[in-house]
């Protein structure tokens, strides 16, 4: 197993890049970042903007937005500083939290025009459970209507511009995998969860392609009305997941209060605030990959100098893959299984870095971790 020697990110995720040096791809993109000029890549967005504005469109551009972190910045960004008329679109989770719907609310109260999506709940369960079942990761399919029901507006509307966040695949360094290192965000499609595409789920339990309608985008369509999609990272020098959140709480989003990382698997409180399955969901992440959103967490700050890699480690060690019981009560009472059903199902998806001793599980990643841990002590 390679952990790369500059975050503490395993090479157990899907699609992660590690060069000889055991870089892995988030942070060879840290380092470029270093030696991009900001001044062509301002250039460069201001070409697009004046185009945007240039159109007969009711709105210059729209946005995918959660209410959240990322997208409350996007929106306050596109609008007070690119000077865009902006169209927010929404897509509901399924069980919002309050403070979700707070944030969902905030945006609207700044002064933006919102639509807000929900696909049929009874279609989202069963893709859900499907989900589960058959990847252990339920969120795979609620990732399709997250991103295409911006784009299926953008056409409709045909508004000339699709403003997205960051790439995933340079945050987390699997950019190799398809979607690309530039800023064409029409190409989400190619992104690792996306890529399969939506021919599974027709037929299951009875769904049917018009059921599905939001969970697909037709790229063709986008560009023959010259629409086009980019991501916001790509063009910001100040981007980063603890900028985003100081920044928007100076807007009025809410962060989740008192929290305990032992119930969520994470010492972040600014991460997800619309859904709590999330913690399930990046616990069945640590199970399968043996890394959860600590670990992702972590990263983050480290490749932002906000901590040390010892302080790292050991917030990982502690915190990363936890999960309240609650929440797993929930997400089983939600797809309507058993306890049992659940912990059998996990058990099936444990991955290779699972070690068994005494009859006990233990995670071969979080070893080696405290191997390196152990050794920062004794030299320290």
């Amino acid at each position: 197993m390679k952990i790369c020697k500059k975050c503490i990110q395993p090479d157990t995720r899907p699609g992660i890049f590690f060069n000889e040096e055991s870089v892995c791809g988030a942070c060879l993109w840290e380092d470029e970042k270093k030696k991009i000029d900001w001044s062509e890549r301002k250039k460069e967005l201001e070409i697009i903007v004046n185009n945007a504005k240039k159109s007969n469109a009711v709105y210059d551009c729209v946005i995918g937005v959660s209410g959240g972190k990322d997208s409350t910045k996007q929106a306050v960004t596109a609008r007070d500083e690119l000077g865009l008329n902006c169209l927010l679109v929404n897509y509901q989770p399924e069980n919002i939290t309050e403070l979700g719907r707070k944030n969902i609310e905030n945006l609207k109260s700044l002064g933006f025009d919102l639509i807000s999506i929900r696909p049929n709940p009874k279609i989202m369960k069963k893709v859900t459970k499907y989900d589960f079942f058959n990847y252990l990761n339920f969120v795979k399919a609620s990732e399709f209507p997250l991103y295409a029901s911006t784009y299926i507006i953008a056409e409709k509307f045909k508004i000339p511009l699709i403003i997205q966040g960051e790439n995933p695949g340079l945050t987390v360094g699997t950019s190799l995998t398809g979607v690309g290192t530039d800023s064409d965000a029409l190409k989400a499609y190619q992104l690792q969860t996306l890529s399969g595409g939506i021919q599974e789920y027709l037929n299951v339990d009875g769904i049917t392609e018009k059921d599905l309608y939001f969970f697909h985008y037709d790229v063709q369509k986008l560009l023959d009305l010259n629409v086009k999609g980019i991501w916001i990272q790509y063009y910001l020098k100040e981007w980063s997941s603890t900028g985003n959140a100081e920044f928007s709480k100076k807007y009025g989003f809410q962060e989740r209060e008192n929290i305990k990382p032992e119930e969520i698997g994470t010492y972040v409180p600014f991460n997800a605030c619309d859904s709590d399955f999330v913690h399930v969901n990046q616990m069945l992440k640590f199970i399968k990959f043996g890394f959860g959103q600590c670990l992702d967490h972590v990263c983050y700050d480290l490749r932002d100098n906000l901590m040390d890699r010892k302080t790292a480690i050991d917030l990982v060690l502690k915190y990363d893959g936890k999960c309240a019981e609650r929440y797993i009560d929930k997400f089983c009472t939600y797809i309507e299984i058993s306890k049992d059903e659940f912990w059998q199902t996990v058990d099936k998806f444990r991955g290779e870095m699972w070690l068994k001793k005494d009859g006990k599980y233990y995670n071969g990643f979080h070893e080696k971790l405290k191997q390196e841990y152990d050794n920062e002590i004794s030299h320290s």
